[in-house]
């Protein structure tokens, strides 16, 4: 049975990654927050040890859960995946838009036949990567091409919007309109570190830039404030 998706009426901006190896972690830092200030993300890592309880913990705090899983399989596989996420009531799930329009339409209509509440929307190129690194799987295209090329097949196929990087979310936003979800990983902070991301920008340019939703993690999770950090970036957007 679909679990209802409550939806409270403050819509934030800022999806807080939950990328910890451990549920105490995870129990700590959520206590600590308020729906009001974040939504959260449950990545691969942490629902591999931990399963749907951890997507129920943060969801009885009251949190909309962003589902990060990335889905990549033949069309009926990942259907089924996307359906068993929307019955855990999140409120948002990914799949990867190189998986075609065959997979994409079968999600849709996956997730479509149990609720009407949960998003549905594709990963173009991950912000890890850059140019030389895409090359190298055989793409042709620019970063900027191939990111509108997938972005335009999750389009028009029904999806809710995209995984990007806020470098691209200008272009995007003028091809795709005010409605399809442009979702940037990569958002740093001024003066943070970049770790692992290639194709970064502060809170407020990816804001300015388009972005609808902004996923940030260790610049927050790993501060010894998290709370602060977190007011500090929601103030910063106005």
């Amino acid at each position: 049975m679909s679990k209802k998706n409550t939806r409270e009426p403050y819509d934030p901006k800022v999806i807080v990654a939950l990328d910890f190896d451990d549920l105490d972690s995870v129990k700590h830092l959520v206590r600590r927050l308020t729906p009001s200030l974040c939504r959260l993300k449950i990545g691969k890592e942490l629902f591999t040890s931990y399963g749907p309880q951890v997507v129920e913990f943060v969801q009885n705090k009251g949190f909309d859960v962003f589902l990060d899983l990335k889905f990549h399989d033949i069309p009926a596989t990942t259907a089924k995946a996307c359906k068993a996420a929307s019955n855990l009531g999140v409120w948002m799930v990914n799949v990867h838009a190189l998986g075609g329009r065959a997979m994409l339409e079968a999600a849709r209509t996956a997730v479509d036949g149990v609720t009407s509440n949960t998003k549905l929307i594709a990963v173009t190129v991950l912000t890890s990567h850059n140019q030389a690194e895409i090359q190298e799987t055989g793409l042709v295209n620019s970063i900027d091409d191939q990111v509108n090329l997938l972005a335009k097949l999750a389009f028009d196929a029904g999806l809710d919007g995209v995984v990007c990087s806020a470098k691209e979310t200008k272009n995007l936003r003028a091809n795709f309109g005010n409605d399809f979800l442009l979702v940037t990983p990569g958002i740093r902070p001024l003066g943070a570190a970049l770790n692992d991301q290639k194709r970064a920008v502060t809170p407020i340019e990816a804001l300015n830039s388009g972005s609808s939703y902004l996923v940030i993690g260790r610049p927050i999770t790993r501060a010894q404030d998290p709370v602060e950090i977190l007011m500090q970036i929601n103030a910063s957007l106005g």
